[in-house]
């Protein structure tokens, strides 16, 4: 690239060169010419003019009186009637510009200068002209090097920005060069790079998400698993607990589909109106044995036969999210409380243990924040997924911890308005 516009930029140069230089020369040629010519008639009229004053005067005409006049390089000659010819410096060798003036009396006066001095000046002249085209040409190189670098080099960082996209570092540049359509080209790489930073960041997230909330399901199916191994010789039980099983399987199923339409379309509306109570008591089910063998237990407060606006499965995997904090970071007996305040229905989740630090506060909703050893995600994929869901998860108390899951009640006299459940008053 930076050969051929070299060349081009080289190649228009010359030719300027040539038409404008060509011409010229032409021109200033000419105009030497005639300047010399004009130079030797002037000179013959003053010859002319000596001449006749003399004879005028009736004074004798000799070279001597008109010598003056004879520049080097000039031949002068004088032929008066009757007399003979008078002839001053050195006649010329060569070509020569020759100017014949006549007077009055018959006199003829003939001026001749060699064309050695206009040739010389002629050359000068062309010299001057080459001089002055060979320093446009090396100024046209030099220029077009300067613009060959200037516009190769944004094409070459471009290029590496591209190539570093498609190697997956997304970093945008900030770089503009000050030319339109390089600026646009650099402008739309890194919205791209921008727009793709984006992309990865959500498949991240999304894999940390998805990784984080199945081990909660899998953690509760394989403790399910091994009770049902250990009560084999009971049909009744195996099959009861395999049914558990199975609805633990189909919400953790439930559980991926809603991490990935989130994923995919966050405002993809999903809520129905469903029984809390059933899915209260799927989570008793599934988190007694746990908490049996840590010795707490789970108890069941507030109201019930309550229903609610939104998807069984999300609201079951939030809640799973909060027992499971409860269980890991809490200590003492959980109590899960139903109750109704405005137009919302309220799920509580409550233990016996030390609290959330001060410090934290509702950062606790916030990744990569814990107060203990754990990875951060559950509280804060909890939230994104009531969120998504139409509903609200708040921290109403530090100590003891009490989290609240607002969702929008499923009463025939609730108002169908459609708004977002009030924030309680603490």
């Amino acid at each position: 690239m930076k050969r051929r516009m070299i060349n081009s930029l080289l190649g228009v140069v010359l030719v300027v060169v040539a038409v404008f230089c060509v011409p010229l020369a032409l021109i200033e040629k000419q105009s030497i010419v005639n300047a010399a010519e004009d130079r030797v008639d002037a000179a013959a009229v003053r010859v002319l003019g000596l001449v006749e004053n003399r004879l005028a005067a009736g004074e004798p005409v000799t070279g001597e009186k008109f010598a003056a006049q004879v520049t080097d390089g000039s031949f002068v000659t004088v032929d008066i009637p009757g007399q003979p010819l008078i002839a001053a410096g050195r006649p010329v060798d060569g070509p020569a510009l020759t100017a014949t003036e006549e007077g009055a009396s018959g006199e003829t006066v003939t001026v001749q200068q060699s064309r050695a001095d206009v040739d010389h000046e002629i050359g000068n002249m062309l010299l001057l002209l080459g001089v002055v085209a060979l320093l446009a040409v090396q100024a046209a190189v030099a220029l077009a090097v300067w613009q060959a670098k200037r516009l190769a080099r944004p094409l070459t960082e471009l290029a590496q920005t591209a190539e570093r996209l498609g190697s997956g570092d997304p970093r945008p540049r900030d770089r503009r060069y000050g030319v339109p359509e390089l600026d646009r080209i650099a402008e739309v790489l890194d919205v791209s790079a921008v727009r793709i930073a984006r992309m990865l960041t959500a498949e991240r997230r999304l894999a940390a998400d998805a990784s984080h909330q199945l081990r909660t399901p899998l953690t509760a199916l394989s403790m399910r698993l091994e009770e049902i191994t250990a009560l084999a010789e009971e049909p009744d039980t195996v099959k009861e607990e395999a049914t558990i099983a199975l609805q633990q399987v189909e919400r953790l199923t439930d559980v991926v589909q809603r991490l990935l339409t989130n994923q995919r379309d966050p405002a993809s509306p999903t809520a129905v109106t469903f029984d809390l109570d059933e899915v209260l008591k799927q989570q008793v089910e599934e988190w007694s044995a746990p908490l049996r063998a840590a010795g707490r237990r789970l108890l069941m407060e507030g109201m019930r036969g309550t229903t609610v606006i939104g998807t069984p499965g999300t609201v079951a995997q939030v809640l799973a999210t909060l027992l499971e904090n409860s269980l890991m970071h809490g200590g003492g007996d959980i109590t899960l409380r139903v109750r109704r305040t405005g137009s919302s229905v309220v799920a509580e989740v409550q233990d016996e243990g030390p609290g959330v630090p001060p410090e934290l506060g509702n950062r606790v909703f916030e990744r990569a924040v814990s107060g203990r050893n754990s990875t951060g995600i559950g509280l804060a994929v909890a939230r994104d997924l009531a969120e998504a869901d139409g509903a609200r998860l708040e921290l109403l108390s530090l100590k003891p911890p009490v989290f609240a899951l607002f969702l929008g009640s499923g009463r025939d006299d609730e108002d169908d308005t459609g708004a977002a459940p009030k924030r309680p008053q603490r």
